[in-house]
């Protein structure tokens, strides 16, 4: 069991490692999308 639990562990970690990229890109985006609707001139 322990053995189970420790393969799944790897694996999801192993399959969440190159997603990192594409939440740091989401997390911009959606900043860039709050910085256009603060109403701000020039920040769209």
């Amino acid at each position: 069991m322990k053995k189970l639990l420790t393969m799944l562990a790897l694996g999801g970690t192993v399959m969440f490692l190159p997603a990192c990229n594409t939440v740091e890109g989401a997390g911009e985006d959606v900043e860039s999308v709050g910085d256009c609707a603060d109403g701000v001139e020039g920040n769209c």
